[in-house]
Protein backbone atom coordinates (compact mmCIF):
# COMPACT_ATOMS: atom_id res chain seq x y z
CA UNK A 1 0.00 0.00 0.00
CA UNK A 2 2.89 2.38 0.83
CA UNK A 3 4.47 1.73 -2.55
CA UNK A 4 1.16 2.49 -4.29
CA UNK A 5 0.80 5.77 -2.39
CA UNK A 6 4.34 6.88 -3.34
CA UNK A 7 3.67 6.12 -7.00
CA UNK A 8 0.47 8.17 -6.85
CA UNK A 9 2.32 11.11 -5.24
CA UNK A 10 4.92 11.11 -8.02
CA UNK A 11 2.13 11.08 -10.56
CA UNK A 12 0.50 14.09 -8.83
CA UNK A 13 3.76 16.11 -9.03
CA UNK A 14 4.06 15.42 -12.75
CA UNK A 15 0.47 16.35 -13.40
CA UNK A 16 0.86 19.65 -11.52
CA UNK A 17 3.18 20.88 -14.25
CA UNK A 18 0.45 20.61 -16.87
CA UNK A 19 -1.57 23.72 -17.96
CA UNK A 20 -4.81 22.17 -16.80
CA UNK A 21 -3.36 21.32 -13.44
CA UNK A 22 -6.56 21.85 -11.38
CA UNK A 23 -8.42 19.14 -13.26
CA UNK A 24 -5.36 16.90 -13.29
CA UNK A 25 -4.96 17.23 -9.53
CA UNK A 26 -8.57 16.18 -9.02
CA UNK A 27 -8.08 13.17 -11.28
CA UNK A 28 -4.83 12.19 -9.57
CA UNK A 29 -6.37 12.53 -6.12
CA UNK A 30 -9.35 10.39 -7.12
CA UNK A 31 -7.02 7.77 -8.61
CA UNK A 32 -4.93 7.71 -5.45
CA UNK A 33 -7.95 7.28 -3.22
CA UNK A 34 -9.28 4.48 -5.42
CA UNK A 35 -5.95 2.67 -5.21
CA UNK A 36 -5.95 3.01 -1.44
CA UNK A 37 -9.51 1.74 -1.22
CA UNK A 38 -8.81 -1.21 -3.49
CA UNK A 39 -5.60 -2.08 -1.67
CA UNK A 40 -7.35 -1.88 1.68
CA UNK A 41 -10.42 -3.84 0.56
CA UNK A 42 -8.25 -6.80 -0.42
CA UNK A 43 -7.54 -7.36 3.28
CA UNK A 44 -11.01 -6.57 4.67
CA UNK A 45 -13.15 -9.62 5.46
CA UNK A 46 -16.31 -10.50 7.27
CA UNK A 47 -14.94 -13.82 8.50
CA UNK A 48 -11.33 -15.05 8.70
CA UNK A 49 -10.98 -18.77 9.47
CA UNK A 50 -7.61 -19.71 10.95
CA UNK A 51 -7.02 -23.35 10.01
CA UNK A 52 -8.08 -24.98 6.75
CA UNK A 53 -8.38 -28.57 7.94
CA UNK A 54 -11.62 -30.52 7.79
CA UNK A 55 -13.50 -28.49 10.40
CA UNK A 56 -12.23 -25.09 9.25
CA UNK A 57 -13.09 -25.97 5.65
CA UNK A 58 -16.53 -27.11 6.82
CA UNK A 59 -17.22 -23.67 8.34
CA UNK A 60 -16.12 -21.98 5.10
CA UNK A 61 -18.22 -24.38 3.05
CA UNK A 62 -21.28 -23.82 5.22
CA UNK A 63 -21.01 -20.05 4.70
CA UNK A 64 -20.16 -20.18 0.99
CA UNK A 65 -22.96 -22.55 0.04
CA UNK A 66 -25.89 -20.87 1.78
CA UNK A 67 -27.95 -18.17 0.01
CA UNK A 68 -28.02 -16.23 3.28
CA UNK A 69 -24.26 -16.05 3.82
CA UNK A 70 -22.63 -16.53 0.43
CA UNK A 71 -22.16 -12.76 0.02
CA UNK A 72 -20.00 -12.59 3.13
CA UNK A 73 -16.33 -12.03 2.40
CA UNK A 74 -14.57 -15.07 3.88
CA UNK A 75 -10.90 -16.07 4.01
CA UNK A 76 -9.40 -19.40 5.07
CA UNK A 77 -5.75 -19.36 6.16
CA UNK A 78 -3.84 -22.62 6.19
CA UNK A 79 -0.23 -23.75 6.11
CA UNK A 80 -0.87 -26.51 3.57
CA UNK A 81 -1.26 -26.25 -0.18
CA UNK A 82 -4.73 -26.15 -1.81
CA UNK A 83 -6.36 -29.57 -2.10
CA UNK A 84 -8.91 -30.62 -4.70
CA UNK A 85 -11.24 -33.59 -4.39
CA UNK A 86 -9.05 -36.62 -5.18
CA UNK A 87 -10.11 -39.02 -7.92
CA UNK A 88 -10.94 -42.49 -6.69
CA UNK A 89 -8.39 -45.15 -7.58
CA UNK A 90 -9.80 -48.60 -6.75
CA UNK A 91 -6.29 -50.08 -6.84
CA UNK A 92 -4.79 -47.61 -4.35
CA UNK A 93 -4.18 -48.54 -0.73
CA UNK A 94 -6.49 -46.46 1.50
CA UNK A 95 -4.73 -43.85 3.60
CA UNK A 96 -4.32 -44.61 7.31
CA UNK A 97 -5.97 -41.32 8.30
CA UNK A 98 -9.70 -42.04 8.20
CA UNK A 99 -12.84 -40.96 10.02
CA UNK A 100 -16.00 -42.87 10.89
CA UNK A 101 -18.60 -40.24 10.07
CA UNK A 102 -22.17 -40.31 11.36
CA UNK A 103 -25.43 -39.74 9.47
CA UNK A 104 -25.53 -36.24 11.01
CA UNK A 105 -22.18 -35.45 9.37
CA UNK A 106 -23.40 -36.95 6.08
CA UNK A 107 -26.45 -34.70 6.26
CA UNK A 108 -24.22 -31.64 6.62
CA UNK A 109 -22.12 -32.68 3.61
CA UNK A 110 -25.30 -33.11 1.58
CA UNK A 111 -26.60 -29.70 2.66
CA UNK A 112 -23.44 -27.95 1.44
CA UNK A 113 -23.26 -30.00 -1.77
CA UNK A 114 -20.02 -31.85 -0.90
CA UNK A 115 -21.38 -35.37 -0.47
CA UNK A 116 -21.38 -36.14 -4.19
CA UNK A 117 -17.57 -35.79 -4.26
CA UNK A 118 -17.26 -38.04 -1.22
CA UNK A 119 -19.49 -40.66 -2.84
CA UNK A 120 -17.30 -40.62 -5.95
CA UNK A 121 -14.42 -41.82 -3.77
CA UNK A 122 -16.44 -44.84 -2.60
CA UNK A 123 -16.87 -44.32 1.17
CA UNK A 124 -17.29 -47.59 3.09
CA UNK A 125 -20.65 -48.00 4.83
CA UNK A 126 -20.88 -50.02 8.03
CA UNK A 127 -24.17 -51.37 9.33
CA UNK A 128 -23.04 -52.95 12.60
CA UNK A 129 -20.71 -52.31 15.51
CA UNK A 130 -19.55 -54.97 17.95
CA UNK A 131 -17.94 -54.10 21.29
CA UNK A 132 -16.64 -56.60 23.82
CA UNK A 133 -14.56 -57.01 26.96
CA UNK A 134 -11.09 -58.56 26.68
CA UNK A 135 -11.95 -61.22 29.30
CA UNK A 136 -14.81 -62.53 27.19
CA UNK A 137 -17.53 -61.94 29.79
CA UNK A 138 -19.78 -59.74 27.68
CA UNK A 139 -20.43 -58.14 24.31
CA UNK A 140 -22.85 -55.82 22.56
CA UNK A 141 -23.79 -55.69 18.89
CA UNK A 142 -25.36 -52.52 17.53
CA UNK A 143 -26.95 -52.70 14.09
CA UNK A 144 -28.65 -50.30 11.73
CA UNK A 145 -31.79 -52.44 12.07
CA UNK A 146 -32.02 -51.40 15.73
CA UNK A 147 -32.91 -47.86 14.62
CA UNK A 148 -34.57 -48.71 11.30
CA UNK A 149 -31.66 -47.29 9.31
CA UNK A 150 -29.65 -48.49 6.33
CA UNK A 151 -26.23 -47.77 7.81
CA UNK A 152 -24.71 -46.61 11.09
CA UNK A 153 -22.14 -44.49 9.28
CA UNK A 154 -19.31 -44.43 6.75
CA UNK A 155 -15.55 -44.84 7.01
CA UNK A 156 -13.90 -42.21 4.79
CA UNK A 157 -10.31 -41.13 4.24
CA UNK A 158 -9.69 -37.70 5.75
CA UNK A 159 -8.14 -36.46 2.51
CA UNK A 160 -11.39 -37.30 0.70
CA UNK A 161 -13.49 -35.32 3.19
CA UNK A 162 -11.12 -32.34 3.07
CA UNK A 163 -10.78 -32.45 -0.71
CA UNK A 164 -14.56 -32.52 -1.17
CA UNK A 165 -15.07 -29.51 1.09
CA UNK A 166 -12.28 -27.45 -0.50
CA UNK A 167 -13.43 -28.31 -4.01
CA UNK A 168 -16.99 -27.22 -3.15
CA UNK A 169 -15.70 -23.95 -1.70
CA UNK A 170 -13.65 -23.22 -4.82
CA UNK A 171 -16.66 -23.91 -7.03
CA UNK A 172 -18.76 -21.51 -4.95
CA UNK A 173 -16.16 -18.81 -5.64
CA UNK A 174 -16.89 -16.65 -2.61
CA UNK A 175 -14.05 -17.71 -0.25
CA UNK A 176 -10.39 -16.72 -0.50
CA UNK A 177 -7.95 -19.53 0.23
CA UNK A 178 -4.77 -17.98 1.60
CA UNK A 179 -2.39 -20.92 1.58
CA UNK A 180 0.24 -21.91 2.19
CA UNK A 181 0.54 -19.15 4.79
CA UNK A 182 1.52 -18.86 8.43
CA UNK A 183 -0.36 -16.81 11.02
CA UNK A 184 2.06 -14.66 13.01
CA UNK A 185 -0.38 -12.75 15.20
CA UNK A 186 -4.04 -12.46 16.10
CA UNK A 187 -5.28 -9.21 17.65
CA UNK A 188 -8.78 -9.13 19.09
CA UNK A 189 -10.41 -5.79 19.95
CA UNK A 190 -12.32 -4.97 23.09
CA UNK A 191 -15.95 -3.95 22.50
CA UNK A 192 -15.93 -0.32 21.36
CA UNK A 193 -18.29 2.43 22.33
CA UNK A 194 -18.55 3.68 18.76
CA UNK A 195 -21.73 1.80 17.93
CA UNK A 196 -22.67 -1.49 16.39
CA UNK A 197 -20.24 -2.90 13.82
CA UNK A 198 -17.89 0.07 13.88
CA UNK A 199 -15.06 0.00 11.27
CA UNK A 200 -12.60 0.55 14.12
CA UNK A 201 -13.94 -2.49 15.95
CA UNK A 202 -12.19 -5.21 13.97
CA UNK A 203 -9.97 -8.20 14.67
CA UNK A 204 -6.63 -8.36 12.86
CA UNK A 205 -4.77 -11.46 11.69
CA UNK A 206 -1.12 -10.92 10.76
CA UNK A 207 0.54 -13.24 8.23
CA UNK A 208 4.17 -14.17 7.69
CA UNK A 209 4.21 -12.35 4.33
CA UNK A 210 3.48 -9.02 6.05
CA UNK A 211 -0.21 -8.87 5.24
CA UNK A 212 -2.73 -7.95 7.89
CA UNK A 213 -6.31 -9.18 7.49
CA UNK A 214 -9.11 -7.32 9.24
CA UNK A 215 -12.33 -9.15 10.07
CA UNK A 216 -15.61 -8.86 11.87
CA UNK A 217 -15.11 -12.41 13.13
CA UNK A 218 -12.09 -14.69 13.55
CA UNK A 219 -12.86 -18.42 13.70
CA UNK A 220 -10.22 -20.53 15.44
CA UNK A 221 -10.08 -23.91 13.69
CA UNK A 222 -6.38 -24.32 14.41
CA UNK A 223 -6.36 -27.48 16.50
CA UNK A 224 -5.64 -28.49 20.07
CA UNK A 225 -2.80 -25.98 20.46
CA UNK A 226 -4.91 -23.15 19.10
CA UNK A 227 -3.19 -19.77 18.86
CA UNK A 228 -6.59 -18.13 18.46
CA UNK A 229 -7.78 -19.66 21.74
CA UNK A 230 -4.62 -18.46 23.51
CA UNK A 231 -5.03 -14.94 22.11
CA UNK A 232 -8.66 -14.84 23.26
CA UNK A 233 -7.50 -15.79 26.75
CA UNK A 234 -9.86 -18.76 27.05
CA UNK A 235 -8.80 -21.16 29.78
CA UNK A 236 -8.91 -24.93 29.29
CA UNK A 237 -9.50 -27.91 31.53
CA UNK A 238 -8.43 -31.47 30.86
CA UNK A 239 -5.74 -34.07 31.26
CA UNK A 240 -3.39 -36.38 29.41
CA UNK A 241 -4.50 -40.00 29.20
CA UNK A 242 -0.92 -41.33 29.17
CA UNK A 243 -1.96 -43.28 26.11
CA UNK A 244 -1.16 -43.11 22.41
CA UNK A 245 -3.19 -44.22 19.41
CA UNK A 246 -1.48 -46.18 16.65
CA UNK A 247 -3.20 -46.03 13.25
CA UNK A 248 -2.57 -47.87 9.98
CA UNK A 249 -4.29 -49.60 7.08
CA UNK A 250 -4.21 -53.40 7.03
CA UNK A 251 -5.45 -56.24 4.87
CA UNK A 252 -7.81 -58.77 6.43
CA UNK A 253 -8.93 -62.25 5.41
CA UNK A 254 -12.45 -61.27 4.37
CA UNK A 255 -14.38 -58.10 3.62
CA UNK A 256 -16.69 -56.98 6.43
CA UNK A 257 -19.25 -54.27 7.20
CA UNK A 258 -18.87 -54.28 10.99
CA UNK A 259 -16.83 -51.88 13.12
CA UNK A 260 -15.15 -54.07 15.75
CA UNK A 261 -13.85 -52.74 19.07
CA UNK A 262 -12.24 -54.80 21.80
CA UNK A 263 -11.49 -53.21 25.17
CA UNK A 264 -8.01 -54.21 26.35
CA UNK A 265 -6.28 -53.38 29.67
CA UNK A 266 -4.24 -50.64 27.94
CA UNK A 267 -7.12 -49.24 25.86
CA UNK A 268 -9.49 -50.14 23.02
CA UNK A 269 -8.46 -51.79 19.76
CA UNK A 270 -10.71 -50.83 16.83
CA UNK A 271 -10.89 -52.46 13.40
CA UNK A 272 -12.89 -50.36 10.91
CA UNK A 273 -14.04 -51.65 7.51
CA UNK A 274 -12.66 -50.23 4.29
CA UNK A 275 -13.27 -51.24 0.69
CA UNK A 276 -12.30 -54.71 -0.55
CA UNK A 277 -10.25 -56.53 2.09
CA UNK A 278 -8.70 -53.40 3.62
CA UNK A 279 -9.44 -52.29 7.16
CA UNK A 280 -8.24 -49.48 9.40
CA UNK A 281 -6.72 -49.98 12.84
CA UNK A 282 -6.97 -47.54 15.74
CA UNK A 283 -5.01 -49.16 18.56
CA UNK A 284 -4.91 -47.34 21.89
CA UNK A 285 -2.05 -48.40 24.14
CA UNK A 286 0.79 -47.06 26.28
CA UNK A 287 3.26 -44.61 24.69
CA UNK A 288 6.06 -47.16 25.11
CA UNK A 289 4.06 -49.90 23.39
CA UNK A 290 3.06 -47.48 20.63
CA UNK A 291 6.71 -46.71 19.92
CA UNK A 292 7.48 -50.41 19.72
CA UNK A 293 4.54 -51.08 17.41
CA UNK A 294 5.71 -48.37 15.02
CA UNK A 295 9.25 -49.62 14.72
CA UNK A 296 8.77 -53.40 14.58
CA UNK A 297 8.58 -55.22 11.25
CA UNK A 298 5.27 -55.40 9.39
CA UNK A 299 5.19 -59.18 9.92
CA UNK A 300 5.65 -58.86 13.67
CA UNK A 301 3.05 -56.09 13.83
CA UNK A 302 0.48 -58.39 12.19
CA UNK A 303 1.20 -61.05 14.84
CA UNK A 304 0.82 -58.51 17.67
CA UNK A 305 -2.35 -57.05 16.19
CA UNK A 306 -4.04 -60.46 15.90
CA UNK A 307 -3.09 -61.23 19.49
CA UNK A 308 -4.66 -57.97 20.68
CA UNK A 309 -7.83 -58.35 18.63
CA UNK A 310 -8.45 -62.10 18.76
CA UNK A 311 -5.92 -64.42 20.39
CA UNK A 312 -4.65 -63.07 23.72
CA UNK A 313 -6.37 -62.46 27.06
CA UNK A 314 -9.73 -64.15 27.67
CA UNK A 315 -11.85 -66.27 25.33
CA UNK A 316 -14.35 -64.76 22.93
CA UNK A 317 -17.68 -63.93 24.62
CA UNK A 318 -20.18 -66.76 24.62
CA UNK A 319 -23.64 -66.04 23.30
CA UNK A 320 -25.09 -68.15 26.16
CA UNK A 321 -24.04 -65.50 28.71
CA UNK A 322 -25.79 -62.78 26.74
CA UNK A 323 -28.87 -64.99 26.44
CA UNK A 324 -29.05 -65.52 30.22
CA UNK A 325 -28.64 -61.80 30.95
CA UNK A 326 -31.16 -61.02 28.23
CA UNK A 327 -33.74 -63.28 29.87
CA UNK A 328 -33.16 -61.53 33.21
CA UNK A 329 -33.44 -57.96 31.96
CA UNK A 330 -36.40 -58.60 29.65
CA UNK A 331 -38.43 -60.49 32.27
CA UNK A 332 -39.60 -57.13 33.58
CA UNK A 333 -42.14 -55.27 31.43
CA UNK A 334 -40.62 -52.01 32.64
CA UNK A 335 -37.40 -52.69 30.72
CA UNK A 336 -39.00 -53.21 27.33
CA UNK A 337 -38.58 -55.69 24.51
CA UNK A 338 -35.41 -57.10 23.00
CA UNK A 339 -34.10 -55.28 19.95
CA UNK A 340 -33.57 -56.75 16.45
CA UNK A 341 -29.86 -57.39 17.04
CA UNK A 342 -30.32 -59.08 20.43
CA UNK A 343 -30.52 -62.50 18.77
CA UNK A 344 -27.28 -61.98 16.84
CA UNK A 345 -24.41 -64.06 18.23
CA UNK A 346 -20.89 -62.77 18.80
CA UNK A 347 -19.01 -62.52 15.53
CA UNK A 348 -15.28 -63.08 15.54
CA UNK A 349 -13.46 -60.32 13.62
CA UNK A 350 -11.48 -61.25 10.49
CA UNK A 351 -7.82 -62.01 10.98
CA UNK A 352 -5.26 -59.46 9.82
CA UNK A 353 -2.92 -60.76 7.11
CA UNK A 354 -0.80 -57.74 6.14
CA UNK A 355 0.13 -54.21 7.21
CA UNK A 356 -0.38 -52.06 4.11
CA UNK A 357 0.79 -48.58 5.25
CA UNK A 358 3.31 -47.03 7.64
CA UNK A 359 2.12 -46.87 11.24
CA UNK A 360 1.50 -43.46 12.77
CA UNK A 361 0.82 -42.54 16.39
CA UNK A 362 -0.36 -39.56 18.41
CA UNK A 363 -0.84 -38.89 22.15
CA UNK A 364 -4.35 -38.83 23.61
CA UNK A 365 -5.84 -36.23 25.88
CA UNK A 366 -9.09 -34.64 26.97
CA UNK A 367 -9.42 -30.87 26.76
CA UNK A 368 -12.31 -28.44 26.93
CA UNK A 369 -12.18 -24.67 26.57
CA UNK A 370 -13.95 -22.57 29.17
CA UNK A 371 -15.46 -20.48 26.39
CA UNK A 372 -16.11 -21.11 22.72
CA UNK A 373 -16.84 -17.49 21.85
CA UNK A 374 -15.90 -13.93 22.71
CA UNK A 375 -16.07 -10.53 21.06
CA UNK A 376 -15.11 -11.10 17.39
CA UNK A 377 -13.92 -14.68 17.99
CA UNK A 378 -15.30 -18.25 17.94
CA UNK A 379 -13.64 -21.65 18.34
CA UNK A 380 -14.56 -24.88 16.54
CA UNK A 381 -13.33 -28.48 16.58
CA UNK A 382 -10.14 -29.37 18.45
CA UNK A 383 -9.52 -25.72 19.25
CA UNK A 384 -12.56 -25.95 21.56
CA UNK A 385 -12.43 -29.60 22.67
CA UNK A 386 -10.49 -32.85 22.24
CA UNK A 387 -11.83 -36.28 23.18
CA UNK A 388 -10.68 -39.88 23.42
CA UNK A 389 -11.00 -41.63 20.02
CA UNK A 390 -12.61 -44.80 21.38
CA UNK A 391 -15.94 -44.15 19.62
CA UNK A 392 -14.61 -42.08 16.71
CA UNK A 393 -16.68 -39.07 17.75
CA UNK A 394 -14.01 -36.33 17.66
CA UNK A 395 -14.33 -35.24 14.05
CA UNK A 396 -18.12 -35.60 14.15
CA UNK A 397 -18.27 -33.18 17.08
CA UNK A 398 -16.13 -30.79 15.03
CA UNK A 399 -18.42 -31.03 12.02
CA UNK A 400 -21.34 -30.42 14.37
CA UNK A 401 -19.61 -27.23 15.53
CA UNK A 402 -19.13 -26.13 11.92
CA UNK A 403 -22.76 -26.75 11.00
CA UNK A 404 -24.04 -24.94 14.11
CA UNK A 405 -21.78 -21.90 13.76
CA UNK A 406 -22.62 -21.56 10.07
CA UNK A 407 -26.34 -21.56 10.82
CA UNK A 408 -25.97 -19.01 13.64
CA UNK A 409 -24.01 -16.67 11.34
CA UNK A 410 -26.61 -17.13 8.61
CA UNK A 411 -29.28 -16.18 11.12
CA UNK A 412 -27.26 -13.08 11.99
CA UNK A 413 -27.07 -12.05 8.34
CA UNK A 414 -30.79 -12.63 7.89
CA UNK A 415 -31.69 -10.46 10.89
CA UNK A 416 -29.12 -7.75 10.17
CA UNK A 417 -27.04 -8.65 13.21
CA UNK A 418 -23.34 -7.92 13.61
CA UNK A 419 -21.90 -11.41 13.13
CA UNK A 420 -19.00 -10.74 15.49
CA UNK A 421 -21.08 -9.65 18.47
CA UNK A 422 -21.01 -12.01 21.42
CA UNK A 423 -24.78 -12.03 22.00
CA UNK A 424 -25.22 -13.73 18.62
CA UNK A 425 -22.25 -16.06 19.00
CA UNK A 426 -23.39 -17.24 22.43
CA UNK A 427 -26.29 -19.04 20.76
CA UNK A 428 -23.72 -21.27 19.04
CA UNK A 429 -21.82 -21.81 22.31
CA UNK A 430 -24.94 -22.84 24.25
CA UNK A 431 -25.97 -25.39 21.65
CA UNK A 432 -22.58 -27.00 21.16
CA UNK A 433 -21.40 -27.00 24.78
CA UNK A 434 -24.41 -29.05 25.80
CA UNK A 435 -23.75 -31.68 23.11
CA UNK A 436 -19.97 -31.73 23.40
CA UNK A 437 -19.79 -31.92 27.20
CA UNK A 438 -22.29 -34.78 27.28
CA UNK A 439 -20.31 -36.79 24.72
CA UNK A 440 -17.01 -35.99 26.46
CA UNK A 441 -18.37 -37.24 29.79
CA UNK A 442 -19.60 -40.48 28.19
CA UNK A 443 -16.32 -41.19 26.41
CA UNK A 444 -14.19 -40.34 29.43
CA UNK A 445 -16.39 -42.53 31.62
CA UNK A 446 -15.97 -45.48 29.24
CA UNK A 447 -12.22 -44.95 29.14
CA UNK A 448 -11.93 -44.97 32.93
CA UNK A 449 -14.32 -47.89 33.41
CA UNK A 450 -12.41 -50.15 31.03
CA UNK A 451 -9.00 -49.12 32.35
CA UNK A 452 -9.64 -50.82 35.69
CA UNK A 453 -9.05 -54.47 36.60
CA UNK A 454 -11.02 -54.16 39.86
CA UNK A 455 -12.93 -57.45 40.17
CA UNK A 456 -16.50 -56.31 40.95
CA UNK A 457 -16.25 -53.57 38.33
CA UNK A 458 -15.25 -56.10 35.67
CA UNK A 459 -18.37 -58.17 36.32
CA UNK A 460 -20.58 -55.09 36.49
CA UNK A 461 -19.40 -53.77 33.13
CA UNK A 462 -19.77 -57.21 31.55
CA UNK A 463 -23.34 -57.39 32.81
CA UNK A 464 -23.85 -53.94 31.34
CA UNK A 465 -22.55 -55.09 27.94
CA UNK A 466 -24.98 -57.99 27.85
CA UNK A 467 -27.88 -55.94 29.20
CA UNK A 468 -27.45 -53.29 26.50
CA UNK A 469 -27.22 -56.06 23.90
CA UNK A 470 -30.63 -57.35 25.00
CA UNK A 471 -32.53 -54.14 25.69
CA UNK A 472 -34.01 -52.76 22.49
CA UNK A 473 -35.17 -49.31 23.74
CA UNK A 474 -31.88 -48.56 25.54
CA UNK A 475 -29.80 -49.72 22.59
CA UNK A 476 -31.89 -47.59 20.22
CA UNK A 477 -31.27 -44.51 22.37
CA UNK A 478 -27.52 -45.12 22.48
CA UNK A 479 -27.27 -45.66 18.73
CA UNK A 480 -29.42 -42.64 17.89
CA UNK A 481 -27.29 -40.40 20.09
CA UNK A 482 -24.05 -41.71 18.63
CA UNK A 483 -25.42 -41.20 15.10
CA UNK A 484 -26.25 -37.59 15.88
CA UNK A 485 -29.92 -38.03 15.04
Amino acid sequence: MMRSAVQSLVRVKKLCRSPNNHRCLQTAFFSSEMEKKQAGSEDEYDVVIVGGGMVGAAVGCGLACSPLSRDLRVAIIDSSKPMAAPKHDPKAVPDQRVSAITPATVRFFKEVGAWESVQAAMPTPFDAMQVWDYEGLGYTRYTADDVGAYVLGYVVENKVLLGALRSRIENAGSVDFICPAQVKSVLLPTPSGQGLDSPQDRAEVGLNDGRSLRARLVVGADGGRSAVRATAGFQTRGWEYKQSAVICTVRVETNHATAFQRFLPTGPFALLPLNDTYSNIVWTTTPEKADALKTMSAEQFVVEANKALIDDHGPKPGSKIAEIVGNVVTSSPLLGAMGPSASEPFQEPPRIVDCATPRLSFPLSLMHASNYVGHRVALVGDAAHTVHPLAGQGVNLGFGDAASLSKVLQKGVETGHDIGQIDLLEEYERERKRTNLTMMAILDGFQKMYSSDFGPLKYARSFGFNAVHALGPLKKQIISYAMGV
